[in-house]
């Protein structure tokens, strides 16, 4: 009986070493060349036409000190961000809830609502809902049958920017279906005990229910935080960034400055202080997680 070879080269190892080489491929071509590059064009004057003309920290200067237009984005950006991810959580978990029940049918139901997630960031979408809250769309068509004027959804900002905030609220499936995995492993035997003594339903949920799915509400925030501040499809395509640009996330502006203008530097400098500002929530989300989310270890 022959002896298993160990070491050397198997056919399955080369074909996990074959893998390994297309995924490293990718990640070094697509991903971290262009990671490196944007941070070193953002210290040049880059226009792609010509040679990028080293300018050291103008571009972050600038920005800071002089645009206005990165302000005011930054601000609709962080404005959309605290709406959109509070509100998609928040209705995720509600709607997880409800469909946690063992009813005729529900894997149907949770599909339909799953679905709105499978298209997001689709530009079809978006056309749909510019077009379904224009001031002669389907909704204003809706609301004057119960005799309500219609609402400038797209032409007031305010309204601009709950329009789009509501855009990507309705896109809650994802989060959804987390949640509802999460609530499937919280142990019957805490709200058995839970009744016993007497507890009613909104006290299991908030001392029970809450707290052991933590750790999947924290993921889902993380989530739904780094897709809100990198917004950019809604905005551009259901209002392009107006009225008054009241919806000009600060994706657009990066977007504006390097494929109108070919202020790649100067765009690729915006790139990295939105990307600092992500790090600098998600790390404060993940120090702050030591006092709200719990794990069973």
């Amino acid at each position: 009986m022959a002896k298993p070879r160990h070491g050397g080269w198997t056919k399955r190892n080369k074909i996990g070493f074959m893998y390994v080489c297309i995924w490293g491929f990718g990640f070094l071509v697509f991903q971290l060349y262009p990671f490196i590059s944007s941070l070193l064009y953002s210290f040049t004057n880059y226009d792609i036409f010509h040679a990028p003309e080293f300018v050291g920290l103008d571009n972050y200067v600038k920005l800071f000190t002089k645009d206005r237009e990165f302000w005011n984005s930054m601000a609709v950006t962080l404005k959309y961000t605290f709406i959109t991810v509070p509100g998609k959580v928040v209705l995720a978990l509600i709607i997880a809830v409800i469909l946690n029940r063992n009813l005729k049918g529900i894997n149907f139901i949770r599909t339909v609502y799953y679905i709105p997630s499978l298209l997001s960031g689709s530009v079809a979408v978006a056309i749909l809902w510019k077009v379904l809250f224009m001031n002669d769309g389907f909704i204003n068509s809706l609301l004057g049958l119960v005799r309500i004027g219609p609402v400038k959804w797209l032409g007031t900002p305010d309204m601009a920017v709950i329009t789009i905030c509501m855009l990507e609220i309705w896109q809650f499936g994802s989060s959804m279906v987390l949640f509802l995995s999460a609530l499937k492993q919280v142990p019957q035997s805490l709200y058995e005990a839970a009744r016993i003594d007497g507890a009613s339903k909104p006290r299991m949920f908030f001392k029970i229910t809450l707290p052991m799915i933590t750790s999947i509400a924290f993921f889902n925030i993380i989530m739904q935080l780094i897709t809100a501040l990198q917004n950019f499809t809604s905005a551009f395509v259901v209002t392009s960034g107006g009225p008054n640009k009241a919806t000009y996330v600060l994706g657009m502006k990066l977007y504006t400055d390097a494929f109108k203008y070919f202020k790649m530097g100067y765009a690729c400098a915006t790139s990295w202080i939105l990307f600092m500002v992500i790090l600098v929530m998600t790390i404060v989300l993940f120090v702050t997680s030591k006092k709200w989310v719990y794990y069973d270890n």
